[in-house]
């Protein structure tokens, strides 16, 4: 049963992929990816993965104005158990300053925080001087589960969290079934001193049953240039209906800030300290905020920002033509008692009586990338989250770390 799915989405690739290759010239490539990775947890003093990861993809020109653009891609943790994915699908036609986009493409709001990631459906986009204007719609059920990371219900949650299992393929594989629309509004230089980006999204929920999660998000987000500083600041007010609430409307809130400062040196660096803001429950009508798509912003601490604050100072640098690095030092705090639902700690979760504090303690990582070749690159990174720096956990938590490295090559 399971080499008849891997066949039936093998076929249906190469399909896509060699079709168009008598329409105009194209380009096709491939890439290979090797990760692994090293650590420990709060309940096993060492833990290992390694994952290998090929991309073959395939892009067209279609007239003046055209083009279509497909990859996807086979990953294999275990290697009698390959998951296969259709990644990117995008074919874009422009009409002077307006264009339609539609397959699987990249949507990001302008935080970063709702919605990001690949998803199917269309755009339409405008460019003008009175700014960019961009309308889309978006189905996620046809998308691999943990590349979309879906995980707004709990429910979604426990989905998620189960292997993938050929014997029982559609209810294993793919994600939750939900669709969003978007209008967005762009303009790179208000007064010539403020990039000001704008949208409005409305997410659907279309899983069976009798529970619903429905919500809406209302974003902006400001850039100022100031010589070599740059500073950010962003806002958003979700609104929301659930059939677990009480109550007919919710609403709850996100934010994020940030400084950037180019150092005036050879090494093309910068220095950066941000700030994301996820708020929490404070009654049964100001709700904790909860995105569409799970993005983590810890290389150990891995959790939905939902109800959770995350500060972080940042230095990055390009030391050479081939070689970067990066080193973060981030903190974690919760922003009510009863949204996170904890994280790996040997005494417990964070929601047990004992713990009854905010701060959940500090974060530090350092990556390392390293390119010999224009056709490949090594990623290195490692981190340690140190919970006994915080308030949240008991003083005898022991440190969690973490080292993994990513080897890519490109064949063109």
């Amino acid at each position: 049963m399971k080499n008849i799915y891997i066949k039936k989405i093998l076929l249906c690739t190469l399909v896509i992929f060699f079709m168009p290759a008598y329409l105009a010239a194209s380009d096709f490539g491939l890439v290979i990816g090797l990760h692994g990775g090293i650590g420990n947890s709060a309940m096993e003093d060492f833990t290992g993965d390694f994952r290998v990861d090929i991309w073959p993809r395939f892009s067209v020109l279609l007239g003046d104005n055209g083009e279509f653009a497909v990859s996807a891609g086979i990953s294999m943790e275990e290697i009698d158990k390959p998951v296969p994915e259709l990644l990117h699908t995008e074919l874009t036609m422009r009409f002077g300053n307006s264009g339609i986009r539609a397959g699987r493409f990249n949507y990001s709001d302008p935080l970063s925080m709702a919605a990001e990631g690949l998803f199917d459906g269309f755009q339409f986009f405008h460019n003008s001087a009175a700014g960019n204007f961009r309308i889309g719609a978006w189905y996620t059920g046809f998308l691999f589960k943990k590349n979309a990371n879906i995980t707004m219900t709990d429910n979604e949650l426990t989905s998620y969290n189960l292997p993938l299992d050929y014997s029982d393929f559609f209810n294993t594989y793919f994600a939750p079934r939900r669709a969003f629309v978007s209008a967005g509004w762009e303009h790179p230089s208000i007064g010539e001193f403020m990039h000001l980006n704008t949208a409005v999204i409305g997410q659907f929920d279309l899983t069976e049953g009798s529970g619903f999660y429905n919500n809406q998000y209302f974003i902006v987000k400001a850039k100022i240039p100031i010589s070599n500083l740059l500073l950010e600041l962003g806002g958003c007010i979700e609104t929301s209906q659930s059939s677990n609430s009480t109550e007919s409307f919710n609403i709850s809130f996100a934010g994020d800030f940030g400084l950037f400062w180019m150092l005036p040196s050879e090494f093309n660096s910068r220095i950066s300290f941000t700030g994301r803001i996820a708020g929490g429950k404070i009654n049964e009508t100001i709700t904790e905020f909860i995105p569409i798509t799970t993005k983590y912003y810890g290389f150990i601490l891995k959790h939905k920002m939902s109800g959770l604050s995350v500060f972080t100072l940042n230095y990055s640098g390009r030391f050479s033509q081939s070689l970067g690095a990066s080193f973060n030092a981030s903190y974690f705090i919760r922003n009510d008692m009863a949204t996170f639902k904890g994280y790996p700690l040997q005494s417990g979760a964070v929601t047990d009586p004992e713990f009854k504090d905010f701060f959940l303690g500090p974060e530090f990582s350092a990556r390392l990338i390293w390119s010999p070749a224009s056709d490949l690159q090594f990623n290195l990174g490692a981190g340690a989250f140190i919970p006994f720096l915080g308030s949240a956990a008991g003083p005898d938590e022991k440190i969690l770390w973490r080292a993994e490295l990513t080897a890519t090559m490109s064949i063109w």
